[in-house]
């Protein structure tokens, strides 16, 4: 949309209800240690029904990641405390589901490609 212009940033929020999102998340972060998060982000959500502690690894394996260190950061205190903190601020901001976008801080409302290109919009014209 505005490469450029716009920065994304992506925050954790897994949900108690889920038994394996938190690992799902640490994975992630894992992976983007290898400068891989993307890549393992789509696998994670074109997996959502099969997950389970070895499909993390066998996702990593697939991406070609140093699986020593993949194993090393899954059991990171510093991870755990980036997954912490985005819980935090998603309970302070009220979120109650994922996914959820914010647009400098405030909620998306028209929750379309369009309604987040308007917000955008709107954002870089201040």
């Amino acid at each position: 949309m505005n490469p450029k212009k716009v920065k994304l940033v992506f925050k954790n929020y897994p949900l108690p209800s889920h038994p394996y999102a938190r690992s799902a998340a640490l994975a992630a972060l894992a992976a983007n240690e290898q400068g891989k998060f993307w890549e393992y982000h789509e696998k994670l959500f074109a997996n959502q029904a099969a997950f389970n502690e070895n499909k993390f690894q066998e996702f990593a394996v697939q991406l070609g990641l140093d699986m020593e260190k993949f194993k090393r950061d899954m059991a990171s205190p510093a991870l755990q405390k980036i997954i912490d903190r985005d819980i935090n601020e998603a309970r302070r901001l009220g979120v109650r589901g994922v996914p959820m976008v914010y647009v400098n801080g405030r909620p998306l409302e028209e929750r379309s490609p369009r309604g987040l290109q308007v917000m955008i919009d709107a954002e870089l014209t201040k």
